[in-house]
């Protein structure tokens, strides 16, 4: 038996063509993100879903998964038909768009009016995965390791990758 008989939200036209898959930002509750035969993904605010907040359209065919990292969420990680594994920073749009804020003891003292603001973090593919050479139908994140994500392809290989350290301590530091 269901409690509720109505839709809380709709996404119209999403895109153009099959929509493959979706997933929720885990630290931004209204957002979510969703993949399909158009080759984009697609980010949304669900208080407002006239148009995407954000789109990615660095495949070439068919996406298959999307996946926001569960305590980074500027790290999304999306796989396709042209058998590449993509791994995208998309902080503009996470939980902490502005970086992470450095707690420096010496300037304790220096009122916060005087303190140079964070420049945003761009947005961009951090990189590109090529190890499969079928289509590449999943893409999840680990959920003992934060770092550490693993694809499968139409061949039944399982590729299991890291986040590069630069961008690991970029993050973190």
């Amino acid at each position: 038996m269901f409690l509720f008989s109505r839709e809380v939200y709709t996404i119209e036209n999403a895109h153009s063509q099959l929509v493959r898959d979706v997933d929720f930002n885990p630290n931004k509750q209204y957002y979510l993100a969703s993949c399909g035969d158009d080759c984009k993904v697609q980010f949304w605010d669900t208080r407002n879903t006239s148009e995407s907040v954000k789109t990615l359209t660095d495949h070439s065919h068919w996406v298959w998964s999307v996946r926001y990292n569960h305590f980074h969420d500027q790290l999304v990680l999306t796989s396709s038909s042209d058998s590449r594994v993509t791994l995208n920073n998309v902080s503009s749009i996470s939980s902490e768009p502005f970086g992470h804020h450095e707690e420096d003891d010496d300037d304790s003292d220096i009122e916060d009016s005087n303190r140079k603001p964070l420049e945003p973090v761009q947005d961009d593919i951090i990189s590109t995965y090529e190890e499969h050479e079928d289509s590449v139908y999943a893409a999840e994140w680990s959920t003992a390791d934060p770092w550490l994500f693993a694809s499968l392809s139409f061949d039944g290989r399982l590729v299991i990758n890291r986040v590069p350290r630069a961008e690991k301590y970029r993050i973190l530091l």
